[in-house]
């Protein structure tokens, strides 16, 4: 069986490269680091890949905006050969910094199969600060979201200042229509949160935390799966260890929810 292979962009600022690529390693990919400039120079190829990752940080120190500097050099240097990749069925995922370059770049949301137009926006979160904490999601199981089949919710941590999904009316209903709201926040007990702070950390519009393209090979969150790569990296896991010890049960319960998202994606082309 061929590998998959991923390519994870470094560089300038992106600094979760190295968690993106050893969570892809875990789903059983052969994940590569690759410095932006190497896709533009050509001496990486993006067609010897069938995944590619925009992982979180701060690119470019978010100067004009989150992910707008590092969208702008992508798409004026390479974006033909995004287009191609995604034509050739690849799947691309765009993780907090890269949800936000991968909307400034127009692959998001993709209605009509558009993938140039940007008609979203990610903006600072309406509580005026940095948000560090772990969230309650929500999965809309019609979504054809690669990355979330088999799931119903989870919970994974948030680390954003600009956040806040926005929309106009007739954007918002058509992601709603066709079901491309993939992930939404929740209260703990899985009810909608409605907007409520902190619950939804950042006053997304339809407390909206996650959309993909039409074809669901295209996704973006604000909530950082390759952070939960280990039961212990929950912030509750002692007592849910302790709980399981109790319970007779086995104390490591297996890939966490952020893994089984990166073997959904590579489970795709096996």
């Amino acid at each position: 069986m061929a590998s998959v292979k991923t390519l994870v962009l470094a560089g300038y600022g992106l600094n979760c490269d190295y968690e993106t690529a050893y969570a892809f390693e875990l789903a059983g990919a052969i994940a590569h680091r690759v410095h932006i400039n190497s896709l533009i120079d050509g001496s990486v190829k993006l067609e010897d890949y069938q995944i590619m990752a925009f992982v979180g940080g701060f690119s470019w120190a978010d100067d004009h905006g989150a992910g707008v500097i590092q969208a702008v050099r992508m798409k004026t240097n390479i974006g033909d050969k995004l287009l191609e990749f995604i034509a050739r069925g690849n799947q691309i995922i765009g993780i907090c910094n890269g949800f936000q370059a991968v909307v400034n770049l127009g692959l998001l949301p993709g209605f009509d199969h558009d993938y140039q137009t940007r008609s979203l926006a990610l903006t600072y979160n309406d509580c005026g600060n940095f948000r560090n904490d772990w969230v309650t999601l929500n999965i809309n199981p019609n979504s054809a979201c690669i990355f979330t089949r088999g799931l119903d919710h989870m919970e994974l941590p948030v680390r954003h200042g600009e956040g806040k999904f926005f929309s106009d009316p007739p954007g918002l209903d058509h992601l709603i229509k066709d079901d491309q709201v993939v992930l939404r926040y929740a209260l703990p007990d899985g009810r909608p949160a409605e907007g409520r702070f902190p619950f939804n950390p950042n006053g997304s519009l339809y407390d909206i935390a996650g959309i993909c393209d039409p074809t669901g090979r295209i996704f973006g969150l604000m909530p950082h799966p390759e952070a939960y790569n280990h039961f212990t990296s929950h912030p509750d896991w002692t007592r849910r260890r302790e709980q399981s010890k109790r319970q007779n049960m086995p104390i490591d319960p297996g890939p966490t929810v952020g893994i089984r998202m990166f073997q959904n994606a590579v489970a795709y082309f096996q």
